[in-house]
């Protein structure tokens, strides 16, 4: 396959990114196994990385307008990371490129990216930009509390089951991060919902991706490839996101997902 194609998926999938915010993990992998043919460990390895430097700018730039609840960032680590770990353990322990590792990493990619549609075609149904500016400016008004989860370990939780779920499929600190986090911190706004999201993913894709990297599983040469391309598309999608319909892109991509999973979990 021509250099130039893997450029092309990485601006595809920066470019969407952009548009709706939809996390690149579960755009990117399906994407490498489907269409590139790449194995599953190599294509989650790789992709973890280019999470992680992608992810690296948007949390700078949040962290510049002080947006980002670092409180809520550091109990979401506290379980990601010691998942993550446990993950590489695992998957050491099995051999990346084992048949048992490809089908608990082909199968739990399935579901993951299941539960990614379903997250996804959930904000077409709830979410619209007059509201979510409304529920912004609700939330501001009790921000004294807002960091505050409804119980300290649910954060942790949430934190160590997506950390398994990006290990072993690099999809989950996206669009079931976000759900789940407006669930667990009711009052924080919306934009700082989103900058926690971005900005705890940030170490736990670098630790997963450099253990990956450890065991083998990072195409070096394939990621400058998807850095060149994301970088713009990223870039352009966010000049062109008043201009779209949203909620179109959305609702496609939610069934693209869910038959990408579907056909995972019944490999």
């Amino acid at each position: 396959m021509p250099d130039f194609a893997f450029i092309l998926a990485g601006f595809a999938v920066g470019l969407i990114v952009g548009l709706t915010g939809v996390g690149g993990g579960s755009l990117m992998t399906p994407i490498l196994i489907f269409f590139f043919g790449i194995k599953p460990y190599l294509a989650v390895g790789t992709d973890l990385l280019f999470a992680a430097f992608t992810k690296l700018g948007g949390t700078v730039s949040l962290a510049r307008q002080r947006l980002v609840p670092w409180r809520v960032v550091a109990l979401l680590c506290a379980g990601s990371i010691p998942a993550a770990l446990a993950a590489l353990w695992a998957l050491r322990h099995l051999g990346p490129d084992s048949a048992a590792a490809q089908r608990l990493m082909t199968s739990t990619l399935g579901v993951a990216l299941l539960l990614t549609a379903a997250a996804t075609f959930y904000k077409v149904l709830v979410f619209s930009p007059e509201r979510a500016a409304a529920e912004a400016a609700r939330r501001s008004a009790q921000f004294a509390h807002a960091s505050a989860p409804r119980h300290w370990s649910l954060p942790v939780l949430l934190g160590a089951v997506i950390g398994l779920l990006v290990t072993f499929t690099s999809v989950g600190a996206g669009a079931i991060g976000v759900s789940v986090l407006l669930l667990v911190f009711p009052h924080l706004p919306l934009p700082r919902i989103i900058a926690a999201d971005i900005a705890y993913a940030v170490p736990l894709t670098l630790v997963a991706g450099l253990g990956h990297a450890s065991l083998g599983s990072v195409d070096w040469p394939l990621l400058a490839q998807l850095l060149m391309g994301s970088l713009p598309g990223i870039w352009l999608g966010s000049r062109l996101v008043s201009r779209t319909p949203e909620r179109l892109i959305r609702s496609i991509l939610s069934l693209l997902l869910a038959w990408a999973g579907a056909k995972l979990v019944l490999i």
